[in-house]
């Protein structure tokens, strides 16, 4: 049976590739999962033809840290500040009552919403895996959304939880999930126990920590041989020492921040922990970390990073620091949400730019809106103009899952419904009621 193809026709095409020139007007051809050929005037008998013509079309958005099962706690907490307070909320008064069914809604609705963003890829950082039948309801949640996705698994935050089943369960979900051509793969939310971290590399595993160095540090065994390495995430990375900066990019370490929740809850400093890792050679990635206050938007992300990175080399300027980092640019904050979040996952010869051969994850984006056009700067327009409802077509893997601006197989009304129940499930059990209109002044 010959594979199906698809022809995007006509548009204008950022590859992320600098092998792969871009194309003010432009082809991309699939065949089957696969990028089969990105050029001018293709063509391709009986492909399925998609008119990119007054579109850009670029490698999905990779979403390189997401608490996807925080999903039915969308903008709980928007104004909180106080990483002990969000915990508390999250972990000892929502997150103690889930049931698999709520991790399930949770991951759906998170997975959902990032492919309407042009989110192809999310790296899931699942502090909550309660029990075997918790993180199967993640998985089958990210399955059956069609995104591809990397889900860590963590023990539980909250004082009542057990972890007994960690990390023996790791071996049961790699047998299953991660398989050759899977789009859901399996790996350790292992903070720093290198205990766990030994269990996960046997695996083969990726292994996330969340970093800020005002509250954890690596003690001296973390410097021996082979503990650190490229398989290791560190997300947040605010606020470490210069000896700590130089272990993880010694050991090649991938390293992810995410600008919003950062500044939310006072992580970083005017040192800019994106611009650290730059520093010392390494090639951070974007996430969104959590739906308490923001959503799946990795747009917003771009805007944040952009903003806070030339406010931070600015000042460190204005008060006459000498050799302060460049302003960042515009391709920087797009390399990090597509190729660097590739390198994070551990997919970059799959994904993360349009280069033939690797698998089709595609994202076409609307330029006749208000607030985008004309288009002068290809690049500039995607990290400083669009948001996600200019998101037009989303393919992963070569199957369309949103098109002309709808998604493709979600039924809206019967996901909203199941998630409004698993929220009202979770006050009502905790005895936990959010502000609808917090009270002024």
């Amino acid at each position: 049976m010959t594979a199906q193809r698809t022809l995007f026709k006509g548009g204008t095409v950022v590859t992320m590739d600098a092998n792969v020139p871009n194309l003010a007007i432009g082809d991309v051809l699939v065949e089957g999962d696969r990028i089969l050929a990105v050029g001018p005037e293709l063509t391709a008998d009986g492909a399925q033809l998609i008119d990119a013509s007054g579109h850009i079309v670029m490698p999905g958005l990779i979403d390189a840290h997401h608490h996807m099962w925080l999903g039915v706690m969308r903008r709980m907490m928007p104004n909180v500040d106080d990483l002990f307070a969000y915990i508390d909320v999250v972990a000892e008064k929502l997150g103690a009552h889930y049931r698999p069914n709520d991790m399930y809604q949770s991951t759906l609705l998170t997975a959902v919403a990032s492919l309407d963003a042009g989110i192809t890829t999310i790296v899931d950082a699942c502090h909550n895996a309660r029990s075997p039948e918790h993180s199967d309801a993640a998985l089958d949640a990210l399955d059956d959304s069609g995104i591809r996705a990397l889900h860590m698994v963590g023990a539980a935050m909250d004082k009542q939880a057990s972890s007994q089943h960690l990390p023996g369960d790791l071996a049961r979900l790699a047998g299953k999930w991660n398989q050759p051509g899977s789009l859901v793969q399996v790996g350790l939310f292992g903070q720093l126990n290198l205990e766990w971290w030994n269990v996960a590399r046997q695996l083969n595993m990726r292994i996330l920590t969340e970093f800020i160095g005002d509250l954890a540090q690596l003690g001296p065994e973390f410097a021996n041989p082979g503990v650190l390495g490229s398989d290791n995430i560190f997300n947040h990375c605010t606020r470490l020492p210069e000896g700590t900066w130089r272990l993880l990019a010694d050991a090649g370490v991938n390293v992810t921040i995410n600008p919003r929740s950062d500044a939310l809850f006072g992580f970083d400093d005017d040192r800019c922990a994106y611009q650290q890792a730059v520093d010392h050679g390494l090639t951070p990635a974007l996430g969104v970390d959590l739906d308490t206050a923001f959503g799946s938007d990795l747009f917003g992300e771009m805007h944040a990073l952009f903003g806070q990175q030339r406010s931070a080399m600015r000042y460190r300027r204005f008060r006459g620091e000498q050799d302060v980092p460049a302003p960042v640019t515009v391709e920087a904050v797009l390399q990090a949400a597509t190729v660097h979040g590739a390198r994070a996952a551990g997919l970059a010869d799959q994904v993360g730019s349009l280069t033939p051969g690797k698998q089709a994850d595609i994202i076409m984006i609307r330029t006749g809106g208000a607030a985008v056009f004309p288009v002068s700067n290809a690049v500039g327009t995607i990290v400083q103009a669009v948001e996600r409802g200019d998101v037009d077509t989303v393919m992963v893997a070569g199957k369309l899952r949103k098109r002309a601006g709808v998604l493709v197989g979600v039924d809206l009304a019967a996901l909203n419904a199941a998630v409004t129940a698993s929220r009202d499930y979770l006050l009502e059990t905790s005895g936990y009621q959010p502000e609808l209109f917090p009270a002024q002044g």
